[in-house]
């Protein structure tokens, strides 16, 4: 109570306060909100308080270590929640339900506008919020389910924040932003990432399917521009050398999709479909003809496109574990971008396939991906790519469920979710390492990897990552031994048949 700051020490006027022995493992703390001269007590954060003094109370007296209240928890379902749920013969509360509903329609959006419409076509609710004083301008949301409404017949309405800390519109725009972030510098490696990691026949269907569906909501070639701008895609309009301001056509790209020579690569609407080309535009915007919808469009995606989208999802997976390495040694907080982002290709790869293990693998994962305090992660071109990844997956659909390529995938992902535990521990982050463990196992009952594991390139080991990040500076890698910081350097340790190497300077 004194670490609270209810009962200071000495403070003969402080709340009066009891302790009851509820049970046999636990006691309950009761106190007034009134001081005896008074006054009224200083309540605000009294939870993360509390959280401190139960902290304190265990490493006194060697308890175990539990969680801090470092907001990376997402929003518990109450009580009256659980049994609204348990009276309606719900599976699951309906905080529960639309958190994971936003996960995946914002791992899977590019821009707002389809993040709403993800949301609406799976079903949910959608209430936009807007600026009093700007009435254009949008500051929030707010979902529900249909069935989940109160006494007066209104449905029950969820901010993002009352999801989770990182689903606020704020922070979602933060996720979705392109090029160098607006919310603090970017890390000193970073590099716009929307295709490094796609080979050219997925980076033509995916420009395909975004080159459609811009051309299925447009009705000018303003508009058409302006949603392929909008959707993060780089577009050369084709003028006419007799007329300057008349366009014969168009050529599309993504952000750092280059050849080996450093060249960037454009693909002419012809290159991509034959509906696509400009003549066949122009009459889409001019005729009356019924149009397809865009879960048609996506249908377009052949079996070795889907195959191939997996490829470079799970070559995505590989380069962020990679860089999580990397990051670990010289700079672990540059880590955290790649966490927050794996989630995104969890919750995506767990909704196209339907896999329950897969589901309890993202579930299990949610901890530890947030950054601590809500914190919003400088990107990294690791992060980047598993956010492609998560997009490229959507696009797929269930028609990537049982590709040849989910077996890799899910391989790396296994091998990036333990390294991210790695990070964890050495970053004294309980909670948050024993969450992407639980992830790690479900994702190995996912599918039959045992041939695949075997193949695929080593785990860290049982050793864990020796870091400290305060008092100690940064060590080597440990590719193959431990290393150990003595008097600021790193010395590998030896079995004592060797003779011990004085490290390099």
């Amino acid at each position: 109570m004194a670490r609270t700051g209810l009962a200071p020490a000495g403070d003969p006027d402080a709340v009066r306060w009891i302790a009851v022995r509820h049970a046999d493992d636990h006691i309950h703390i009761v106190a007034t909100l009134a001081r005896q001269d008074g006054g009224r007590p200083e309540i605000w954060n009294d939870g993360y308080r509390v959280r401190d003094a139960c902290r304190a109370v265990e490493r006194r007296f060697g308890l175990r270590s539990t969680a801090p209240a470092d907001r990376t928890a997402a929003r518990r379902p109450k009580r009256g929640e659980t049994e609204k749920a348990a009276r309606q013969g719900w599976s699951e509360p309906p905080r529960v339900v639309l958190r994971r509903a936003v996960q995946v329609a914002a791992a899977g959006a590019r821009t707002e506008e389809e993040f709403f419409d993800r949301l609406r076509a799976a079903g949910i609710l959608v209430r936009e919020r807007f600026s009093r004083q700007h009435p254009q301008q949008l500051t929030g949301y707010a979902v529900a389910l249909d069935q989940d409404r109160d006494s007066a017949g209104q449905p029950v309405w969820y901010g993002g924040g009352k999801l989770a800390a990182d689903l606020t519109l704020p922070k979602l725009r933060h996720r979705w932003a392109t090029g160098r972030p607006q919310f603090g510098p970017a890390s000193a490696d970073y590099r716009p990432v929307s295709g490094r990691h796609l080979s050219q026949r997925t980076a033509r269907a995916v420009l395909r399917t975004v080159v459609r569906e811009a051309a299925e909501r447009a009705r000018t070639a303003e508009e058409f521009f302006d949603a392929l701008s909008a959707a993060g895609v780089w577009v050369r309009p084709r003028y006419s050398e007799r007329n300057c301001e008349q366009v014969t056509g168009y050529a599309v790209t993504l952000p750092d999709h280059r050849s080996a020579e450093g060249e960037e690569i454009w693909y002419s609407g012809g290159r991509l479909a034959d509906d696509l080309t400009w003549p066949r535009l122009q009459e889409r915007w001019h005729g009356d003809r019924s149009k397809p919808t865009s879960g048609e469009a996506a249908a377009q995606l052949t079996a070795e496109e889907v195959r191939a989208l997996y490829e470079d999802a799970a070559r995505a997976a590989a380069y962020a574990t990679a860089q999580l390495r990397r990051y670990s040694v010289i700079n672990p907080h540059a880590a955290r971008d790649a966490c927050w982002a794996a989630a995104d290709a969890l919750n995506v790869v767990a909704a196209v396939t339907g896999n329950r293990d897969l589901r309890r693998a993202a579930n299990f994962y949610d901890r530890a991906a947030r950054p601590p305090y809500g914190r919003l992660p400088a990107p990294t071109a690791a992060g980047d790519g598993l956010r492609t990844t998560a997009r490229l997956l959507a696009m797929a659909g269930r028609r990537g469920s049982r590709a040849c390529g989910m077996t890799s995938l899910v391989v790396k992902l296994i091998h990036l979710m333990g390294s991210i535990a790695h990070l964890h521990r050495a970053q004294q982050r309980q909670a948050q390492a024993v969450a992407a463990e639980a992830a790690s196992t479900c994702l190995r009952s996912a599918v039959p990897v045992g041939r695949e594991m075997s193949k695929a390139a080593p785990g860290l080991g049982s050793a864990p990552v020796v870091l400290a990040m305060t008092g100690f500076s940064a060590v080597r890698p440990h590719d193959a031994g431990q290393f150990r910081p003595i008097n600021g350097r790193a010395e590998r340790s030896v079995p004592d048949n060797r003779t011990r190497q004085r490290p390099r300077r």
